[in-house]
């Protein structure tokens, strides 16, 4: 067994004196490591959580197992292949490259070049869309920081991330990016931001206990012994095992997925795709009906062969691609004179289709920055509401309220920096915020800091211990802040009308906690704040100042604009990853009809979970593959979704959805990359414009391929007819060319360039099954080719009966 496996290593070129069957596979290396304790973590991966890896053969033989620590996308293969599948993909620009063909086979090489050029003109801007939205894969290499801290036989180096193998040992510190997934072995306040993973803004405490509740069912939320790659050290620091590098991690799950969505049709290029079909069909009948007639008529095949070329390019409306893509691309213009950028031509006008709208809250509804909302005391002006009654006298003139302000401003850590913002967790940011509008100094510049004990999810608070700088450490005072529960039991008294303390009864602890609960559900983030006199910080005798509620609020007319939405019977789904009570009350603030709301069905089968679909408007703590399940889940009951992110995480479903649209302000790289849309102001009321665009778009090319079909159909039943009845070719191939795309091109370009009418544009979505060419365009496209057939056949009789065929061509 020895001798084989030394004869696979020296024909694989690996490392001597590695154990090629110790190690766990790659497969084997997804294991629920959250479930099992650090030390049975190490001896599963041969490490140690003291002194790490210590073999540099070893970190060889794993770098060559389980490959170098990068999320490289795939060879996106050479641009021809790109062009290719762009032609292909397109059943009208196969009829006009079939017609070139049969125009070269009988010599007519001028007109094959004229169609060539007019498929090469519409093919390449597709070409060039789809080619760089490869850019998207590329842009997640960006969350691997560049460099990282790794213990190795128990010294501590600073090596490229790329470097790192699964069982090294991470050093974590305030302000890192985690550069692979972690085992946390040893955990000091870590608190992390895992936004860019899950979407939950809320920083989340990580810790070196394994959780014993199920295996395969924890949501990655709940994983507070692992760290995730890209995600961020807010503050605190810690020690973890390497259990995934690569696409091993849980981004590299984010990049296989992105690798393997195939961006779906747009319902415009289902349309023309059809319209093709059927205008191929009708053109074969036809030609093959006047072949044979002509061959019975006693005419050559030669002759019958070119004439059906002329058929041919007369069936296939040449100027369509390019007004089409024209008409599209002055949508696109006009669209980003309104704070839309659009990458995808096709795009525009999916918006008119689009009956299911799935928004990730944080960012895109709310303004993903936390404010302080609500203010409750005991004091005289009791339970305050910032967000519609802001007046600096109700906090001058409330000493307990300026008592609650202090202890929120000493227990504090967020700074300011140069362009006068804040810094710092979100909580304590939106505390100093509110200081400086009501123009309270920073204490903390008066006042020394004896001690602090961090936030911990455990706790469930955090303290300081500081006293005035002029006094001396014996009035030292203890301030906390934390959840009512926690400080409610370490508290006997409380303040109330001018600062003064008072008994913590049971009738007044049942009153402040309703008020909590009632903040809560509101969806508003609760954290008291109490003093005690002193430095114990075990003394179970603290002071309660009040509640602080937080909220991050709608943004700017959101509402309005869901409102909108709703009544144009286009369904509002919102995916959050913050709390049931945030996300119910964030939902009934908007209007959005909540019907169900539970997160257990994540992991159910999909015909059960598309049942539960069919009547849910909320999605709660979802990640990246669990959206792209949403998406999936809403097309095959035949919806066109549209998918509306900002983060790493809203990647995949961006781009499997109809429509992705990303904000261009707080959207990541890869997000507006992922994205078919991109809205540089961040406005959600900027889509209501986009929907309108779209469905001005769609009217207008129904009506510019009602014009060319009308004279597509009549040159058809022109030729048709002379043949029929004796008549020579009235038409050649170029001149058919020379009617279709620079004749009629500019008409009805004007027809696609028309302004918007709201009053001819209905307010539902457009039906993406419906034709192009319904019975109403139909029958005006038929009776308009009456007319042109009509008048043109007595012109070429009238000619032909004077003057030369070729003079009567051209009157033609």
């Amino acid at each position: 067994m020895v001798i084989m496996i030394s004869q696979r290593q020296k024909k694989l070129n690996m490392p001597r004196g590695c154990s090629y069957s110790a190690l766990p596979s790659k497969v084997q290396l997804k294991n629920s490591f959250w479930s099992i304790s650090i030390e049975e973590c190490c001896a599963y991966l041969y490490t140690s959580h003291k002194t790490g890896l210590s073999s540099q053969e070893d970190i060889a033989y794993r770098k060559y197992v389980y490959g170098s620590n990068f999320l490289g996308s795939e060879n996106v293969g050479f641009p021809f292949f790109h062009f290719l599948k762009q032609l292909l993909g397109n059943f009208l620009m196969i009829l006009l490259f079939a017609s070139a063909l049969m125009s070269i086979l009988v010599g007519n090489v001028s007109d094959a070049l004229s169609i060539i050029v007019a498929v090469i003109m519409v093919v390449s801007v597709g070409f060039i869309q789809e080619y760089r939205s490869e850019k998207s894969l590329k842009e997640l290499n960006k969350i691997i920081p560049h460099y990282c801290h790794v213990i190795r036989n128990g010294q501590e180096q600073y090596i490229e991330a790329i470097d790192l193998v699964p069982g090294d040992l991470i050093r974590l510190s305030t302000g890192d990016r985690v550069p692979a997934d972690l085992r946390i072995s040893e955990a000091i306040d870590l608190g992390i931001d895992e936004s860019s993973l899950t979407g939950e803004t809320n920083v989340i405490y990580k810790n070196a206990n394994a959780i014993s509740k199920g295996v395969y069912d924890i949501p990655i939320t709940e994983r507070k012994c692992i760290a995730f790659m890209g995600t961020f050290v807010k503050h605190g620091n810690g020690l973890g095992i390497v259990i995934g590098t690569g696409k091993d991690t849980e981004f590299g799950a984010v990049i296989l997925d992105m690798q393997h969505i195939k961006s779906p049709e747009t319902p415009l290029q289902k349309s023309m795709n059809h319209l093709g079909k059927q205008l191929s069909m009708f053109s074969f009948i036809i030609i093959l009906i006047i072949y044979l007639v002509g061959l019975i008529q006693g005419r050559s095949w030669l002759e019958m062969s070119t004439i059906s070329i002329s058929l041919a390019v007369a069936a296939v409306p040449e100027g369509l691609p390019i007004i089409v893509s024209i008409t599209l691309a002055l949508g696109v213009h006009r669209m980003s004179n309104k704070k839309a950028i659009v990458k995808n031509l096709p795009s525009v006008e999916t918006l008119a289709s689009v009956d299911v709208m799935c928004c990730d809250k944080t960012g895109t509804l709310t303004e993903n920055h936390l404010t302080v909302q609500k203010i409750f005391t005991l004091g005289r002006n009791g339970l305050i509401d910032l967000s519609s009654n802001f007046k600096k006298s109700l906090f001058m003139e409330d000493k307990t309220v300026n008592c609650l302000l202090n202890i929120a401003n000493l227990c504090n850590n967020a700074q300011k920096i140069t362009n006068k913002k804040f810094v710092g967790q979100s909580v304590d940011v939106a505390i100093m915020e509110l200081i400086e509008k009501c123009g309270y100094p920073d204490n903390r510049t008066i006042y020394t800091r004896l001690q602090e004990i961090p936030f911990s999810s455990d706790r469930k608070w955090m303290s300081v211990t500081a006293y005035p700088s002029s006094m001396t450490p014996s009035s030292s005072v203890v301030y906390v802040k934390g959840s009512f529960e926690e400080i409610c039991m370490k508290s006997v008294s409380i303040l109330e009308k001018d600062a003064v303390e008072i008994p913590l009864t049971k009738d007044i602890i049942d009153k402040v906690d309703k008020v909590a609960s009632e903040m809560a559900h509101e969806g508003l983030k609760v954290i008291a704040l109490a003093s005690l006199f002193g430095s114990s910080i075990d003394d179970k005798s603290f002071t309660i100042a009040g509640l602080i509620g937080l909220l991050d609020p709608l943004k700017k007319n959101v509402r309005k604009s869901v409102q909108y939405l709703v009544q144009n019977s286009i369904r509002i789904v919102m995916i959050t990853g913050d709390s049931e009570a945030a996300a119910l009350s964030t939902a009934y603030k908007l209007g959005i009809p909540i019907q169900y709301s539970k997160s257990h069905y994540i992991n159910e089968n999909f015909k059960d979970f598309m049942t539960i679909m069919s009547g849910n408007n909320l999605e709660r703590i979802v990640t990246p593959r669990q959206k792209m399940k949403i998406i999936e889940a809403f097309q095959i009951r035949g919806n066109v979704v549209a998918m509306i992110g900002d983060g790493v995480n809203d990647a995949p479903a961006l781009k499997l959805a109809d429509i992705g649209i990303a904000m261009g302000k707080q959207g990541t790289d890869v997000a507006r990359e992922a994205a078919d849309m991109i809205l540089t102001d961040d406005s959600f009321s900027t889509i209501l414009d986009a929907i309108d665009e779209g469905k001005g778009i769609y009217y207008n090319i129904s009506n510019f391929i009602a014009f060319q079909l009308s004279t597509c159909i009549a040159s058809l039943s022109l030729i048709a007819i002379s043949i029929i009845f004796g008549f020579g070719n009235p038409l050649t191939a170029t001149q058919i060319l020379w009617i279709n795309i620079l004749m009629d091109g500019p008409p009805a370009q004007s027809l696609g360039c028309e302004s918007i009418n709201s009053n001819l544009i209905p307010n539902c979505p457009r039906e993406k099954d419906i034709p192009l060419l319904t019975k109403p365009l139909l029958k005006k496209v038929i009776i308009s080719s009456f007319f042109i057939v009509l008048g043109t056949i007595s012109i070429y009789i009238f000619q032909t009966g004077k003057n030369t065929e070729r003079r009567s061509i051209t009157m033609v």
